[in-house]
């Protein structure tokens, strides 16, 4: 359990721990502490970053997390609103996460329409010029944001690229007023994207966004902005049935 704990610790909050960080937020003594962190690296749980003296999450641990995302029991109850979504609007639609510096797609429904883009659940999609990865960075602090990116390499994947960064935090400025994004031709060439959040319930950052998609000869961004109100209804039925999961509050 203490091993669990630290980890808890470890992946509660956007920063690297020293070994007397970690002392102090623990209470742990240093020798069983050096000792429970040996174990967890060696396992992939945790790894050491930076000059050697720091930890973060592991590659195994970041796998397992999103694991669980891709096959936990609220996935039959997620994809069948993508499946009433896609219905209505006659668009794919996806459900995504961030993971690390992309954006993991977690679910996904195809359009019954002939021309289509097929990207499976388990793809990945750069963060800076996807529609999802402009809502999650939009949500960050100026300083997670720039953490991020910076050792995300704004690369230019088509001509309509964003990877000027003051253009990019103009960008988030308008994803944030407006609350849903959009990558026209950003990532790949003929591909329109919109995306918005999957509210949380307790008010606080998400890391969930329900997108859109489809090919720019069957919709531009002014036929996007009307799929807005499906999208959003879809969004909060999700947000419905993450509350309906997690039970009545324990009583205080």
């Amino acid at each position: 359990m203490r091993l669990i704990g630290l980890l808890e610790v470890i992946a509660g909050k956007d920063r690297r721990y020293s070994l007397q960080g970690l002392v102090q937020e623990t209470g742990l003594p240093k020798p069983t502490l050096h000792r429970m962190l040996q174990q967890l690296e060696s396992t992939g749980l945790l790894q050491r970053e930076g000059n050697g003296r720091h930890y973060g999450i592991g590659t195994r641990l970041r796998r397992l997390a999103e694991n669980l995302l891709l096959n936990d029991s609220l996935h039959g109850a997620r994809h069948m609103v993508l499946r009433q979504l896609v219905q209505e609007i006659g668009e794919s639609c996806n459900l995504t996460a961030l993971s690390g510096s992309e954006v993991v797609y977690l679910d996904r429904v195809e359009t019954a329409a002939p021309l289509r883009f097929y990207l499976h659940p388990g793809s990945r999609v750069p963060v800076h010029c996807s529609a999802s990865g402009k809502i999650f960075l939009a949500q960050m602090s100026l300083a997670q944001r720039r953490r991020l990116l910076s050792n995300a390499p704004l690369e230019p994947y088509t001509p309509k690229t964003l990877t000027d960064p003051e253009a990019l935090e103009k960008e988030m400025r308008r994803v944030r007023k407006n609350g849903f994004a959009i990558d026209n031709e950003e990532f790949l060439p003929g591909l329109l994207c919109i995306a918005a959040l999957v509210p949380s319930g307790d008010g606080g950052p998400s890391n969930l966004c329900i997108a859109v998609q489809a090919p720019v000869m069957r919709l531009d961004a002014t036929k996007a902005k009307g799929l807005l109100p499906a999208l959003q209804r879809a969004t909060l039925a999700l947000s419905r049935i993450a509350a309906d999961s997690a039970g009545p509050a324990p009583d205080a």
